[in-house]
């Protein structure tokens, strides 16, 4: 584990997503291919965090995006939002490993942020409840 003493300004900047995502009821499983930029917007530090890509699920390729907000604590923490400001989950990476939760209708999402080297971290999320049975993997590289 790398030890990072302030999460946004580790996380700012361009990286490549290589990401699994397995159906544990199905056994389906696809995998999305793209671009995660961090990058500063408003003057009280607030990272927009924008995934673009590509999903691939049973055969068919579909254009993926999604947009979070990651907003700065004076104590290296963040706390991390949706696009729309609802709260998602606290991230805390000072070190180098965090576990955070969160509840979606009857569904949890359960997630571990491991971060690796300066350039390299992990997201692994899994979801359990009625609607989704699904374990989502993410490697995360710097972009040079």
């Amino acid at each position: 584990m790398h030890p990072v003493p302030d999460t946004a300004a580790y996380l700012t900047g361009r990286w490549h997503i290589e990401r699994t995502v397995h159906d544990l009821r199905t056994g389906a499983e696809g995998s999305f291919r793209g671009t995660a930029d961090f990058r500063p917007d408003g003057p009280d530090g607030t990272l927009c965090h924008t995934e673009e890509g590509e999903l691939t699920w049973a055969g068919v390729v579909h254009p993926a995006t999604r947009t979070l907000r990651l907003r700065p604590r004076p104590d290296g923490t963040a706390e991390v939002t949706f696009a729309d400001g609802r709260p998602f989950h606290d991230l805390d990476l000072r070190t180098g490993r965090w576990r955070a939760g969160h509840p979606c209708a009857a569904d949890r999402y359960d997630g571990t942020f491991t971060a690796v080297t300066a350039d390299r971290w992990h997201l692994q999320w899994r979801v359990a409840g009625p609607a989704k049975d699904q374990l989502l993997r993410s490697i995360y590289r710097r972009a040079h």
